[in-house]
């Protein structure tokens, strides 16, 4: 955490201009933005998240990170090449801003304040991770000072070095996550369960198959993640940060590989052995003797703390402490790129000013999402909630503005609200929906059918 400060430092004195601070001078390379995209998408609340799939299903959960491959690679050929092609590109900071050129500055705005929310949600919610991971780990550490602690670190270098600061502390931190998987974690595990004879006796034959696994289950992780790879702020910031075109698509291939098979097999088995572990009663002393009645994203953190010295234990949490933070500075950038450019249209000839003011408001968001993560009691909700709002709310104007035609404003400002708010109303009010679908299908479809409705009236009146 000291060091990741350091890096905050560094770029401190470093950066000159809003360019610096929120594209990273656009000058960055293929692999730092890369491993940053993983890094950032794979975070703490995917980590924890991925080993409560491996608990529960085996050895087919890792196929909600194969949808992550689809997005990345579907973007890589489709949203790259076009987003390059505006005339306007080197001059665009955030993902709203793509809006004001498709259709106008209302549509903007209310993209960037949809972006914003949502983002700013998703940092509290890998702040609540980290500090939920610390506290149930560490004995003597409360959820709050745990909190404190990682709100601290993740708003203090980001405020301080902008998004090359990110980037590069992205890049050591997805080392360090991957490095205590594969040297710690995972060996360590294997053999603590008992290896691979006791893993085939205690877990059933469907958790070491790829196949189990329902088509909801596919439906509505596809619908999840694929679209935010379209809609992502954090996404956009990056393909601004790449040196070009050809950077930017290799970048966007190197994180749909790492994201599968690699982390999501690792994440996974992870959870799997702490499956065998609670079946043999290694958690007893934790008041679990079997997994009936375990939260299944609390047992790879008990796997952990039963199985692990002092010192390795350290280091394997420090590998996910840097999954939580790579994830929030990425989030809490993406937020305060919203404010400033898209809601509060601050443009200032003086970039001093500018990025002083950049730098203020990044902290005030960050504040925010500490005060909003000590509120909150789950995790995957609030991550869950922001991400289907971003994508029911923006994913079809975004396919509208890059295909159609002089796609007309109206439609897509009215998408936007009848998208968004329809996954939220769904969510909020708890309706049992068919076929065990997700409340973002039925916003998406909403912001689909109305885009078409109100595109093709706004065209015939004319």
């Amino acid at each position: 955490m000291v060091a990741m400060l350091g890096v905050g430092v560094f770029f401190l004195n470093k950066n000159k201009s809003t360019d610096d601070y929120y594209v990273g001078g656009r000058t960055m390379s293929s692999w730092h933005v890369g491993l940053s995209v993983v890094a950032t998408d794979v975070g703490g609340g995917f980590s924890i998240g991925l080993g409560g799939l491996g608990f529960t299903m085996g050895l087919s959960g890792s196929w909600m990170l194969f949808t992550g491959l689809i997005g990345a690679w579907l973007a890589a050929v489709i949203l790259i090449p076009r987003l390059s092609a505006l005339p306007q590109f080197s001059k665009l900071f955030t993902f709203p801003q793509i809006f004001s050129i498709f259709y106008d500055k209302k549509t903007a705005l209310l993209a960037g304040i949809i972006s914003a929310i949502g983002y700013a949600g998703f940092t509290s919610s890998q702040l609540l991770a980290g500090a939920k991971l610390a506290s149930s780990t560490f004995e003597g550490l409360s959820l709050n000072y745990a909190l404190i602690i990682m709100g601290v670190i993740a708003v203090v270098y980001t405020v301080m070095g902008g998004l090359k600061a990110v980037i590069y502390t992205d890049t050591i931190q997805w080392a360090l996550l991957l490095s205590g998987l594969v040297f710690i974690g995972l060996p360590l595990g294997y053999i603590e369960v008992g290896g691979y004879e006791k893993i085939r006796e205690i877990l059933p034959n469907e958790f070491l198959s790829l196949s189990n696994i329902t088509w909801q289950d596919i439906v509505n992780w596809s619908v999840t993640i694929i679209p935010i790879w379209f809609v992502g702020m954090t996404l956009y910031q990056r393909i601004y940060a790449c040196k070009s075109e050809k950077e930017a698509q290799k970048a966007w291939y190197i994180a749909g590989l790492f994201e599968w098979p690699i982390m999501a097999f690792m994440g996974v088995m992870l959870g799997m052995f702490a499956r065998v572990g609670a079946e043999t009663g290694m958690f007893a002393y934790l008041g679990y003797e079997s997994a009936e009645g375990m939260d299944a994203e609390t047992g790879l953190p008990m796997l952990l703390r039963t199985i692990l010295p002092a010192g390795l234990m350290g280091l394997m949490m420090a590998s996910y402490f840097s999954a939580v933070l790579s994830t929030a500075d990425s989030c809490l950038m993406a937020s305060s790129g919203n404010l400033v450019t898209d809601i509060l249209g601050y443009k200032n000839a003086d970039q001093k000013k500018f990025l002083r003011l950049s730098q203020i408001l990044t902290f005030v968001i960050g504040a925010f999402a500490l005060i909003l993560a000590s509120m909150m009691q789950s995790v995957l909700e609030l991550m869950l909630y922001s991400y289907a709002f971003m994508v029911s709310g923006l994913f079809i104007p975004v396919l509208g503005g890059l295909f159609v035609h002089k796609p007309s404003p109206n439609a897509a400002f009215w998408s936007m609200l009848l998208g968004g708010g329809t996954t939220i109303t769904l969510i909020i009010t708890g309706i049992e929906l068919p076929l065990g679908l997700d409340a973002n299908i039925f916003g998406i479809s909403a912001s689909l059918v109305s885009f078409v409705v109100i595109n093709q009236f706004t065209h015939n009146l004319k």
